[in-house]
């Protein structure tokens, strides 16, 4: 094969570098078609992490602040409401913080959905009704998704 441009070079023209926190590949020539794979370190991987868990934070906050919204309008009841924003907000705020790389992002998302499964999971078993079992489904997610991410951060 010619040497322009995309052409794949023998192995013996690559070389390996390692250090304690990447590794890669490379190829020996300096040219502007240099080959270089890199693997992640530990703390990009956990950052990619968990940026990844910052969207279900905002959907699940929505999902209950407007769901406690539409709870208080169609019945009138202030529980709803006041339920549905204390937990939507727990959400939003976690989101945000998992976002923007602060502290205790993951704890809050975490205690949002502590505290969605205890109100709910116990209204789905007693009353099979749709609403209590969908809210239900959702903290069970959030225990899941928050939970994982909280033990792999220890």
């Amino acid at each position: 094969m010619g040497s322009g441009r995309g052409c794949l070079q023998p192995a013996a023209a690559l070389r390996w570098r390692t250090t304690s926190r990447s590794f890669a590949i490379q190829r020996l020539s300096s040219s502007s078609s240099e080959i270089n794979i890199k693997f992640q370190t530990r703390e990009k991987i956990f950052r990619s992490i968990k940026m990844a868990i910052e969207t279900p934070a905002y959907i699940i906050g929505a999902l209950t602040a407007s769901g406690g919204t539409f709870g208080y309008v169609k019945t009138g009841s202030i529980p709803s409401i006041v339920a549905g924003l204390t937990v939507g907000t727990l959400y939003l705020l976690g989101g945000y913080r998992i976002q923007n790389r602060l502290s205790y992002g993951i704890e809050l998302a975490l205690l949002a959905s502590i505290v969605l499964a205890g109100s709910s999971i116990p209204r789905a078993i007693r009353g099979q009704k749709p609403l209590p079992i969908g809210l239900s489904a959702l903290a069970l997610y959030g225990l899941f998704t928050f939970g994982n991410a909280w033990r792999t951060q220890k």
